[in-house]
């Protein structure tokens, strides 16, 4: 049931989006994998590009989202993107990875043919604004909750403090090459 409405959902996306259907088509025939812990989503590409259900078995490729992916679309997409593993064949996975980076939701066009086009373009306004409003809201209380637990709780070391340690110790690692690399010299003579 989940995997009709998320296959539905994929192809009402790709029929809003030429480009993404002439690319997949290219790969008629493929079979992918979607992971989103403890769901998995298989299909395959057909002739026009779009997806249809896939046996189990043996994919392609495989995309996996990691478990936080949810909470991590509130931040946007690339930051979904930048977490999630694909693996296959090279060719048909550069191509699901950037549909997938690169297919958006025409809301707009969806609500025209409900409240008409100047409604929609309304709605639409509106909707961008209020999610937009809601990311900025999320990346706010992350920032504020990793500066409380930094420097009010102490349970996190503040950025600052943790790159200072980081390039001692580097410095101190590059010391001790050299102090080898002496000792190795004078070993020699």
């Amino acid at each position: 049931m989940i995997a009709g409405a998320a296959l539905a959902a994929a192809n009402h996306l790709l029929k809003q989006a030429t480009w993404a259907r002439q690319r997949l088509a290219a790969h008629a025939g493929r079979k992918a994998e979607l992971a989103l812990h403890p769901f998995t989503f298989e299909f395959q590409i057909d002739g026009s590009g779009y997806l249809v259900r896939a046996d189990a078995g043996a994919s392609d490729v495989r995309v996996e989202f990691p478990a936080d992916a949810p909470l991590q679309l509130l931040r946007g997409r690339e930051e979904v993107m930048r977490s999630t593993r694909i693996s296959g064949a090279a060719d048909f996975a550069e191509c699901v990875g950037f549909v997938l980076r690169n297919l958006d939701w025409d809301a707009e066009e969806d609500l025209a043919r409900i409240f008409g086009d100047i409604a929609a373009r309304r709605l639409a306004r509106g909707l961008s604004a209020a999610f937009a409003w809601q990311r900025q809201a999320m990346g706010n209380l992350a920032e504020n909750f990793g500066e409380y637990a930094a420097y009010e709780a102490a349970l996190l070391v503040p950025r600052a403090e943790a790159e200072r340690h980081t390039a001692a110790v580097r410095q101190l690692a590059e010391a001790i090459d050299r102090a080898e690399a002496r000792l190795t010299r004078l070993a020699r003579t």
